[in-house]
């Protein structure tokens, strides 16, 4: 029960129904406050105790200063936690290891179970192992249980095990769409009560809901834990960033144009940390799937949230989606009520910043080669990908128009099926205006296509991720695009992988109904899975034949995708550059085949009559678009998909559940171990240390993301993690990936910093998870196996790093196999926010370079001894502002970037896990 110290406590009637609120017109300047802080008073308002929530800290929200850098501690209880299986598994794991050490800590075990409602969507495992055929779903489907079987019969037992834990089987959606479109409540309803829906989720992606009015981001897995624990989050009241929206989008631009302007804009303002909140006339035009892309793009942008307020819009998309009349009254009343409804009339919300977008300037956009936030308008996309490709390849196969007279030689292909084109092993010429890189090389496939391949070559178009395939605009317009390139006799080019993912079976209902689906299906979009696939790296391999050419010949080639990523070696490991695109535009790379098009000038491809065909000539109208839109989507497909999403098909129900409060460990498996973080942990926490002798296990760059600290694609069998498999058993086409091995630390510890681009400074020209061991005298080998030495001879680590380190998805492995590995702190210019958080959650100290200085100018070599000296005055109680590094015989301060007292706390533990179970072993005693 809330203190209620501003008598804010009232009653809300609905038809029939009372619920008990809390009123935000009882604190005085709440009515000024943006949309989003509102939600975050309330919450406060609701869970004042007196001690975690004072009246203090109401105040001090209430009297937001919005120019104010960010330093109020406030205590942020979400009311529900979303998790997707890659980082879901993990949790659960956590869980079923905290109720054993409660156990053995002599506690009652049953005090380890979710306070919140938590929601699992297993979406992150179906690979595309077969595409361009009509079982390639039921196929992919079939192989996924193959692979994943323990990692399911694991969640079924917790779907058991653990009250308010619910699971969304395989084969339904993309987590972040089934949120929106079913599993998000906007107004939550719990004894009696009624209060906004606020929820984190283990996917940075969560803020796919802050388009339906849903205040929530993506947290590490870490922090999802203690949060369905009871535990609230500890943050700075935020700036928030006013971002304006004017006027309509022209026609021919879709809302994946519209979200990488915004990304593109709000990246070059700088929003990391901050609130991002949509207002201005131009919101009511935009419908909410536009809305839900822009909020799903948040962590590409870098802010915690992106978010628009509840309107007409979001009551109509909640009807549409199949919401209960009482549900959708309720929200209407409570956000009129509580002012939380955008009144157009109302005078504007404070901000903290103002930024301004007119949507009629928004043009058609790719973004790539390996950036979100490197938007390049589709005019531009040939010369862009020219200009880039040159640090693909190596120097000597980049030709202009007239260097065929010094045109190189290269050496032939091994394999049979190659062979590089002209006249023996010499390359075609470039004869491109301009010039490009230019080796085509000769491709037979097994069923005897010949073609030649080369640099820019468009090798996977994708259909994929939550970004897009949420929004039947887009999804419906990539169908028209593709009748309209039927209907004039193009075809994918043979070396394209094309896959269609949908985020819900909502879509293939309305692609069916639309009669759109068999376009899609002649241009070889078959549906391949409802996850998210190519997005994550579950690209799946390419055909041999192309791979072979691909590596020998060493081919710049690039994937297209619709998805929200494209990091390095994120898609698919034969894949240097990748672009980020809408849906249709997905469709016409695979008609191409080739980066190197100008699509306003060039033709796509030649038609069925021997005449040129043009984008333009098969582009869909918004007014087609909207047409079967209107005619294809109704509440009915909702309501039927979502009828019983949790029960899954035939091949979940007949997997076997172990029963029991515990969990009954396996020690032969290679998917869910027992995790290793209370081995041997004492009721008390014991005293923090300075680090002292550490040494340097990678020195990085800038922008390095948790894709690079933890990938989440393939496992090479030549890596620390494919050796380990061979070693249990596991045959190679039997590896998995990394995402879905999670529940497996031994794996995930070998797997930490191993991503193939990954650049370790202490070595030169040197890609991938390797680095100097300095207790074999300098030696390049594995991280992994350097990490395990250094352990051995009882020597700290560190991680030295530039700007943006931890960028990209939340992901909690990023943070526990630094952890594992036995790195103690990372200095970095500046930290991605999660990961920052999640460092701190696994015990491992963030420390930042203060403002001109950085390993370049402090002449660190990564080869010094390093002492951290000034830690220990957290034994105190209190957190330096500075710590004094000892490199060598170099000295310089580092700022402490633990930001509140709550994350004091968790380091003061050792973690945040090791917090909440002392926490909750001191109140299963009392």
């Amino acid at each position: 029960m809330s203190a209620n110290s501003f008598g804010s406590r009232d009653t809300l009637r609905v038809g029939d129904a009372t619920y008990e609120i809390y009123r935000l017109d009882a604190v005085e300047g709440s009515a000024r406050l943006p949309y989003s802080l509102k939600i975050l008073l309330e919450n406060l308002l609701r869970t004042e105790d007196g001690a975690n929530v004072t009246a203090d800290h109401i105040r001090a929200l209430a009297n937001w200063d919005p120019q104010a850098e960010p330093s109020v501690e406030i205590q942020f209880t979400p009311a529900r936690v979303i998790m997707q299986d890659f980082t879901g598994v993990p949790c659960i794991v956590d869980l079923a290891t905290m109720r054993e050490a409660m156990r053995d800590l002599g506690g009652d075990p049953a005090k380890i179970n979710p306070l919140a409602p938590a929601e699992l969507v297993i979406d992150h495992s179906v690979i595309v192992d077969f595409f361009g055929r009509s079982d390639a779903f039921q196929r992919n489907v079939e192989r996924e249980y193959e692979r994943n079987r323990e990692r399911y019969q694991f969640l079924r037992w917790g779907q058991t095990a653990f009250d308010q834990f619910k699971v969304v089987p395989p084969g339904t959606g993309i987590v972040h769409q089934v949120n929106i479109e079913h599993l998000a409540r906007v107004v939550m309803t719990r004894d009696g009560k009624a209060y906004p829906d606020t929820c984190v989720g283990t996917d940075s992606h969560t803020t796919m809901e802050n388009g339906i009015g849903v205040l929530g981001w993506g947290v590490g897995g870490i922090e999802a834990e203690a949060a369905m624990l009871g535990q609230p989050i500890s943050m700075l009241i935020p700036r928030v960033v006013g971002f304006k929206l004017t006027g309509k989008l022209p026609a021919g631009a879709t809302a994946t144009d519209l979200v990488l302007t915004i990304t593109e804009i709000l990246r070059k303002h700088g929003v990391v940390g901050k609130f991002v909140e949509f207002y201005g006339e131009g919101v009511a035009s935009i419908p909410v799937p536009n809305r839900a892309t822009i909020g799903n793009m948040s962590p590409e942008f870098g802010s915690t949230c992106a978010i628009f307020p509840i309107d007409q819009q979001t009551i109509d998309y909640l009807r549409l989606t199949g919401r209960s009349a009482e549900q959708i009254a309720l929200i209407e009343a409570y956000a009129k009520e509580q002012g939380l409804w955008l009144d157009p009339s109302a005078p504007e919300p404070v901000f903290s910043e103002y930024l301004e977008l007119d949507l009629g300037t928004v043009v058609p956009s790719i973004a790539g080669p390996k950036r979100p936030q490197d938007r390049i308008p589709l005019s531009d996309a040939k010369s862009a990908w020219r200009a880039a490709v040159r640090d693909y390849v190596p120097g000597d196969s980049v030709q202009g128009p007239t260097d065929e007279a010094s045109a190189e030689s290269f050496p032939a292909s091994d394999s049979p099926a190659i062979s590089h084109g002209g006249s023996g092993d010499r390359p075609h010429p470039a004869k491109l205006d301009g010039g490009r890189p230019h080796r085509p090389t000769k491709v037979t496939l097994s069923d005897g296509t010949t073609f030649e391949l080369d640099h820019g070559a468009v090798v996977i178009a994708a259909i994929t991720s939550c970004t897009n395939t949420s929004n039947p605009y887009v999804m419906l317009g990539a169908a028209l695009l593709a009748k309209n390139a039927v209907d004039k006799g193009l075809t994918r080019k043979p070396w394209v992988k094309t896959s269609l993912a949908p985020g819900s079976q909502v879509v293939t209902g309305y692609f069916e109904r639309s009669g759109l689906q068999p376009y899609l299906d002649k241009l070889g979009f078959n549906l391949v899975g409802y996850g998210c696939t190519t997005c994550i790296g579950n690209s799946g391999p390419l055909d041999p034949e192309i791979s072979a050419a691909i590596q020998s010949a060493d081919l710049a080639v690039t994937a297209v995708l619709s998805g929200n990523r494209n990091f390095e070696g994120r898609i698919n490991p034969d894949v240097k550059m990748n672009y980020l695109a809408s849906p249709p535009l997905v469709v016409a790379y695979a008609l191409a085949g080739t980066m190197d098009i100008d699509f306003e000038n060039e033709p796509i491809g030649t038609g069925s009559d021997g005449k040129p065909v043009y984008l333009r000539d098969i582009w869909p109208t918004p007014e087609q678009i909207s047409a079967v839109v209107s005619e294809s989507i109704s509440q009915d497909l909702f309501v039927r998909d979502y009828a019983d999403v949790f029960k899954g098909d035939e091949r979940w129900q007949s997997l076997p559940v172990p029963t029991g409060d515990t969990f009954s460990w396996d020690p032969d498996s290679t998917y869910v171990r027992k995790a290793p973080y209370f081995d041997g942990m004492p009721a008390e926490p014991e005293p923090v240390s300075d680090i002292r002798g550490a040494r340097v296990l990678a020195l990085l760059g800038d922008s390095v993301t948790t894709d690079h600290i933890s990938p989440a694609g393939a496992i090479k069998p030549d890596s620390p993690a494919g050796r380990y498999l061979q070693e249990h058993g596991v045959a190679v086409k039997d590896f998995n990936s990394y995402g879905s091995r999670r529940g497996n630390h031994e794996v995930m510890i070998r797997g930490t910093f191993a991503n193939i681009r990954l650049r370790n400074r202490l070595l030169d020209g040197v890609e991938g998870g390797y680095t100097r061991d300095f207790t074999r005298g300098g030696e390049q080998t594995t991280i992994y196996e350097a990490a395990m030495n250094y352990k051995a001879a009882g020597v700290p680590l560190i991680v030295l790093a530039g700007k943006e380190y931890g960028s990209g998805s939340s992901r909690d492995w990023a943070a526990k196999g630094t952890a594992l590995l036995g790195v103690r702190a990372v200095i970095a210019e500046s930290f991605e926010r999660i990961h920052r958080s999640n460092l701190i959650g696994m015990g491992v100290l963030p420390l930042q370079f203060q403002e001109g200085d950085s390993v370049e100018s402090l002449g660190l070599t990564g080869e010094e001894t390093f002492d951290i000296i000034g830690i220990e005055q957290l034994n105190s109680g209190t957190t330096p502002r500075t710590v004094t590094v000892r490199a060598g015989d170099k000295e310089f301060q580092a700022i402490v970037r633990i930001d509140t007292p709550g994350e004091a706390e968790y380091y003061r533990h050792g973690g945040i896990m090791q917090y909440v179970l002392r926490n909750l072993l001191a109140k299963s005693k009392s």
